[in-house]
């Protein structure tokens, strides 16, 4: 009997897993070229940011109030952790990385902010004292070359050094998203950390633009998307219900089929959904030399994830 057995059917269920993860590394791709067109015509990247996680925080706390029926599980300890989520991950990381965008090509600036590995990477090293395996300290080496031919690739200008300072920033944040990921033992699920996280973001960014420490500027002049005039509520609700929305429900999802190591492996491929969304919508593209750094430091952080395994 048992050499007849049947196994379980997890194909069906990892290729489910696998193709929702792809849908969600594209829709978060997306908000960088929503937020740019939205920037070039005349917003602030706080106002960006404003919309994106104001109106996302309203769906987001719609769909969970719903879900959960009017009773959300909020153990105790959990506001605290909304409050580091929502002001390291969603306000700071998203506010550095739009102001990025402003003067770098979408593209270039999200392989930058990918660098969070390798920074998260280094500060354990330096704190621990202690030097990581040869795999990751190869990584390490690979993405940093990477990072050397997107900043300052031949045969191209030099990028702004400002737009690279706010790309450096959102790594950091990103890098404190990991460091807050691996460290939280709350227990709130993913939907409550989306909802909860993008409340604190944009009530903080609200509070900033009210006080003036971040300019919060909104247009309604029309935007330009693929060539083509476009009325200003098109990328903003871009933003809004798929690079926050579907992106984290599609990314919740994943996670539950995947697992979070083989979710946040595919997860990579977000750069490149960004990098052919901004050539298709904005008409960037990066160099070969950048899109060769790029695939070094996707490589690398492959080493790196591998090393930490």
């Amino acid at each position: 009997m048992s050499s007849t057995s049947v196994a379980p059917p997890v194909a069906p269920r990892t290729a489910a897993g696998i193709a929702i993860a792809l849908a969600s590394a594209a829709t978060f791709g997306s908000s960088g070229v929503g937020a740019k067109a939205l920037i070039e015509a005349g917003w602030s990247s706080g106002g960006a940011v404003l919309v994106r996680l104001g109106g996302g925080a309203a769906v987001l706390l719609l769909v969970g109030t719903v879900h959960y029926r009017g009773r959300w599980p909020l153990p105790a300890g959990s506001a605290g952790t909304l409050l580091r989520y929502g002001t390291v991950a969603m306000a700071g990381t998203q506010f550095a990385y739009f102001n990025a965008v402003r003067t770098l090509d979408v593209g270039v600036a999200l392989l930058i902010e990918f660098l969070a590995p390798v920074l998260l990477l280094a500060w354990t090293a330096l704190r621990t004292r202690t030097l990581p395996p040869t795999v990751t300290l190869v990584g390490a080496a690979l993405a940093l070359g990477g990072l050397v031919l997107v900043i300052d690739p031949r045969g191209a200008g030099p990028l702004d050094p400002v737009g690279v300072a706010w790309a450096l920033l959102a790594a950091v944040g990103l890098s404190g998203f990991f460091a807050l990921s691996a460290r939280d033992r709350s227990g709130l699920p993913a939907l409550v950390m989306a909802a909860g996280g993008t409340t604190v973001g944009a009530v903080l960014i609200a509070l900033a633009g009210v006080v003036g420490l971040v300019p919060v500027r909104m247009t309604t002049a029309p935007t330009v998307l693929a060539g083509v005039p476009t009325p200003w509520w098109v990328p903003a609700l871009w933003l809004v219900l798929v690079a926050t929305v579907v992106a984290y429900l599609t990314g919740i999802a994943a996670i539950t089929l995947l697992g979070s190591r083989v979710a946040s492996f595919v997860g990579l491929t977000e750069v490149l959904a960004a990098v052919l969304i901004a050539w298709l919508v904005l008409a960037e593209l990066p160099g070969p030399a950048q899109l060769g750094g790029g695939m070094l430091i996707l490589g690398g952080i492959v080493l790196v994830q591998r090393g930490d395994r």
